[in-house]
C-alpha cells in the first residue's frame, strides 16, 4: 500500500484531483480487467512527470507508466505501486509542414485525423491501432505493412532521474514491437512525426479501406488486447492457434476469438487469471505440435 506520506509528497507535484487511490485499472485498459492500483496519477505536462518520476525513484516506491492501456493485462489483485497516466491531459498535437508534433497522450488515431486534415500522407496504417503515441512508439506498432519506424524523426524523452532527452530515429533502435525505450528506464513524452504530401480524398479513402478490414476481420465488438502473440518467425500466430483448435476456445470469462486467433477476447466477465490460463494452454499446444514458440505481444502488470 501507498503510505499517506508519499501521497502528501506526490500533492505537491500534481494537483489533489488528479490523485486516486485504489483506483481499478479494469476502467483503464482495453481488455476492461484489472483490480485497484494503490494510487493513480494523472499527469499534465512534462515538468510534472520530470519531478514525480525523480521523487518516485529517490523513494524507492514502484511504477508504471500507462498510456491508452491498449496491449496491457493488469492482475486481478491489481497494482501495488504507482501508475503514471499520461493520456487526455498530455495530448497536444501541432503541424508545421509536413511534421506532425504530438504529445505522448495524443491517440493515434488523432494524429492519423491531423494528418487527414492537413493533407499528409503515411500515418494511414496507424489510424485504428486503439494506442497512444507514447506507447505506439515504444513498441513500435504496427499495422497493415506501415510502423512508426518508418515515420518517426524524434522522440522525446524524461528519464528516471528527471532529465528530459531527445533521440533520433537511430538511436531508438526500432525493432518488430520493440525499441531501445522498451526495455529501459525512459518515459515518452513527445514524439516528432514526418509524412509527405499527399490527396485528402486518397488519404480518406485509404483509413476508411484499412477502417473497414479491421471490422471484417477482427472482433472489435468485444473487449481485448489487441494480437496476443508477436508473430513468430515464418509463421502467423493466429493461424497457428487455430490449427491447435483452439478457435472459440474458452478459459472462464476469457475466449480465443471465431473471427481471428489472434486474439483473446474478454466475452464479459473475464479475469486475468482467465487470461493468463488460456495463454499458457495455447503455448504449451502449439509448442507440442508445431514446434513453435508463442511470445506474448501482451504487457503484464501485477
Amino acid at each position: 500500500m501507498i503510505s499517506g506520506a508519499v501521497v502528501e509528497a506526490l500533492e505537491r507535484y500534481v494537483p489533489r484531483d488528479n490523485i486516486h487511490l485504489q483506483e481499478p485499472m479494469a476502467g483503464h485498459t482495453t481488455f476492461r480487467i484489472g483490480g485497484p492500483a494503490d494510487c493513480f496519477l494523472q499527469l499534465e505536462d512534462e515538468e510534472q512527470l520530470r519531478k514525480v518520476r525523480r521523487y518516485l525513484d529517490l523513494a524507492g516506491v514502484p511504477f508504471f507508466v500507462l498510456g491508452n492501456g491498449s496491449n496491457l493485462l493488469v492482475d486481478d489483485a491489481g497494482y501495488r505501486g504507482v501508475v503514471l497516466q499520461i493520456g487526455q491531459k498530455m495530448s497536444g498535437i501541432s503541424v508545421r509542414g509536413c511534421d506532425i508534433i504530438a504529445k505522448a497522450g495524443a491517440t493515434l488515431r488523432q494524429v492519423a485525423n491531423a494528418a487527414l486534415e492537413h493533407g499528409l500522407t503515411g500515418f494511414e496504417f496507424a489510424a485504428g491501432i486503439p494506442g497512444t503515441v507514447g506507447g505506439g512508439v515504444v513498441m513500435n506498432a504496427g499495422a497493415y505493412g506501415g510502423e512508426m519506424s518508418q515515420v518517426v524523426t524524434q522522440v522525446c524523452v524524461v528519464s528516471r532521474e528527471g532529465e528530459s532527452m531527445e533521440l533520433d530515429n537511430d538511436t531508438m533502435e526500432f525493432g518488430y514491437r520493440t525499441s531501445v525505450i522498451r526495455n529501459s528506464a525512459f518515459t515518452v513524452t513527445q514524439v516528432t512525426f514526418r509524412l509527405e504530401p499527399g490527396d485528402k480524398e486518397a488519404i480518406r479513402a485509404k483509413m476508411e479501406d484499412l477502417a473497414a478490414r479491421r471490422r471484417e476481420k477482427q472482433p472489435l465488438e468485444y473487449p481485448s488486447a489487441g494480437s496476443t502473440f508477436k508473430r513468430p518467425e515464418g509463421h502467423f500466430a493466429g493461424k497457428l492457434i487455430m490449427d491447435a483448435g483452439f478457435s472459440g476456445y474458452r478459459v472462464g470469462g476469457a475466449q480465443v476469438s471465431e473471427k481471428h486467433c489472434g486474439f483473446v477476447v474478454n466475452t464479459g466477465n473475464a479475469t486475468a487469471v482467465d487470461v493468463r490460463k488460456l495463454i499458457s494452454e495455447i503455448q504449451e499446444q502449439v509448442k507440442e505440435r508445431f514446434r513453435v514458440d508463442l511470445e506474448p505481444e501482451i504487457v503484464f502488470l501485477g
